[in-house]
């Protein structure tokens, strides 16, 4: 079946993570993506926490799938050149420089939006083109302490938090893939493209919404309260058997579980008990019913917590290790884990696209080698000869 995306082509230009994700995420629903890299040593990613020698780092790997990759220097006439023959030809453009990186090179947006005006424009920074803060540079953490999530993730004895996951890169990864798509549906109608930007505070205060909610509603910034989700009990972590550091299920049940979390737990004397009669009353006495919850899963593993509280209708999960993640089999059926292989490594085990179309479903293709499609790109969108081509590649253009 045809893709989704197919016949829409974007240079990626970007680095690491957060631009990487977007342009992956676009290549599964099919969009060509020509993942531009200087010819020495490619996207940093590719060597950065390598953990196997002569191979690009998993890294690299896990956000590069579904792409080619042409090389070509941007510091030489002849590279240049090129470019703008690539980009005459393309839909999206997708950067993540430093402010004004591309400008200083005579390729910034004003001059490329009149080399192809249906072009869209993608810009990935840490603060945006503008603002106070515009000229300053970020990485994940510095994203989530800016945007609000490190204070209101942890325990209220601990310092603010920093989160694992990267709500800063592919947060905004994900969030420039929206606006991508919404320029190109744009265009439809106007036949122009635009300059789209996501700056990664932006994503993360988007994220942190609740949080913002919440100071408003109460009038000062709310107070960290680890796993602990509102007043609801129970609602947060309990630990499972047979100890170990993540043996533990989450548990929530709204009020009106109460009834089927006591029949579950085998206690249905509790719906007598005056200290949780109602939600009110339970959350009064929350340390006493945590540890009836707590008594309970001690006994019983974090899958079996899953399945009995899941088959009575409580929302629950299995705090699950990244081990149990890549070897999941729910995830597995639905091809969120994927096994790859790439030629100087093998077999590797990667993730998927997490957005299911019915009549366009996603396939994983292995990321390219730096340069791999180069050749075969020049010479299909720029009509590069075979006698050109070595001449490029022996002047290091290429």
């Amino acid at each position: 079946m045809s893709q989704a995306l197919k016949g829409i082509r974007i240079i990626d230009m970007t680095h690491n993570q957060a631009g990487p994700a977007c342009a992956q995420i676009l290549g599964f629903l099919g969009a060509d993506v020509i993942k531009l890299e200087e010819p020495k040593g490619g996207d940093v990613a590719r060597t950065n926490l390598r953990d196997q020698a002569n191979t690009d780092s998993l890294f690299f790997l896990f956000f590069n799938a579904n792409k080619r990759s042409l090389t070509l220097n941007l510091k030489t006439d002849d590279g240049k050149a090129l470019f703008k023959k690539v980009i005459e030809q393309s839909d999206v453009l997708l950067e993540n420089f430093g402010p004004g990186a591309l400008d200083r090179l005579g390729l910034g947006y004003d001059t490329l939006s009149k080399l192809n005006p249906r072009l869209i424009y993608a810009t990935i920074k840490g603060f945006g083109t503008y603002g106070p803060y515009s000229g300053f540079k970020s990485f994940e953490p510095i994203a989530q302490a800016m945007g609000g999530a490190m204070c209101v993730t942890g325990f209220p004895e601990n310092p603010p938090t920093y989160v694992f996951p990267a709500i800063g890169d592919s947060g905004t990864g994900m969030h420039m893939a929206i606006g991508i798509l919404a320029a190109l549906e744009q265009r439809h109608a106007t036949g122009k493209g635009q300059h789209v930007e996501v700056s990664m505070q932006d994503a993360v205060v988007n994220l942190v919404r609740v949080s913002l909610r919440d100071h408003q509603r109460f009038g000062k910034p709310p107070a960290r309260v680890g796993n602990q989700l509102g007043r609801t009990v129970p609602g947060t972590t309990y630990p499972c058997a047979p100890g170990g550091p993540n043996d533990y299920a989450y548990i929530f049940a709204q009020p009106q579980m109460w009834p089927a979390v006591i029949k579950t737990l085998g206690q249905p004397e509790l719906a007598d008990d005056p200290r949780f009669k109602t939600a009110e009353t339970r959350w009064e006495n929350r340390a006493a019913l945590d540890a009836i919850v707590a008594a309970w899963t001690r006994q019983r593993t974090k899958h079996e917590v899953l399945r009995l509280m899941g088959e009575a209708g409580v929302p629950s999960g299995a705090c699950l290790d990244t081990g149990e993640v890549l070897n999941d089999p729910h995830l597995r059926a639905r091809d969120m884990i994927v096994d790859v292989d790439y030629p100087t490594r093998g077999t590797y085990q990667t993730v998927g696209c997490p957005i299911k179309l019915s009549d366009s479903p996603a396939e994983v293709t292995r990321p390219p080698q730096l340069g791999e499609h180069t050749d075969a790109l020049l010479s299909t969108l720029c009509g590069v000869s075979p006698d050109d081509l070595k001449r490029l590649h022996d002047t290091g253009v290429v």
